[in-house]
């Protein structure tokens, strides 16, 4: 399985380093074959918030099939003009499994007309701008992530380890999710 988090500049780092981490520890408990990577626009060092240096695995045009496509939030307003990134996200998330975002990651989906009509979430502070831009979707708050069929967003930052925690428990068992969690010295907050 192919587990794909796009970032870009300026993306928020714990939006994507967290289900990074989620899933790789997810693995290496499994000793499954999945394999986790980033995926951006170029193949260049992207400058993730307060300039954090990442190095991505894979760019648009030389990544694998992705079975999982994880879409992070940050400094969203550049990436929503780029048709290049938009058509990119639609055409993955269509031949994706599943697909999630953090945070912000939601507005991202949503410009690629993937979520009308569903129920999501994002960051608190951006639950309105999300419900206010794109008004067919159907915005909740005090969620820490939301799944509707093959989509699930989540909130802001650390909500991202919740979801992706959420996402092994479907993929491998609760479980494995929990031994994960136990694994990362993390408290799982599930939602209720």
């Amino acid at each position: 399985m192919n587990i794909g988090i796009y970032i870009y500049d300026d993306a928020e780092v714990l939006d994507f380093s967290g289900p990074f981490e989620v899933f790789s520890t997810a693995k290496r408990l499994a000793n499954n074959n999945w394999k986790v990577f980033f995926v951006a626009e170029k193949n260049k060092p992207v400058l993730a918030r307060a300039g954090f240096s990442v190095n991505p695995h894979y760019s648009f045009a030389d990544h694998p099939a992705i079975d999982l496509l994880i879409v992070v939030g940050g400094v969203h307003t550049h990436e929503l003009e780029k048709p290049a990134v938009i058509n990119w996200i639609r055409k993955n998330a269509g031949t994706a499994t599943k697909v999630a975002s953090v945070c912000t990651g939601a507005f991202l989906l949503a410009r690629a007309d993937l979520l009308d009509n569903l129920t999501v979430t994002t960051h608190w502070e951006d639950q309105t701008d999300l419900a206010s831009i794109f008004p067919n979707l159907n915005v909740i708050a005090n969620k820490r992530w939301v799944s509707q069929g093959k989509f699930t967003t989540s909130g802001g930052i650390s909500a991202g380890i919740d979801m992706s925690l959420q996402l092994v428990a479907e993929l491998i068992s609760l479980e494995h999710a929990e031994l994960t969690a136990k694994q990362m010295e993390f408290q799982w907050h599930k939602n209720t």
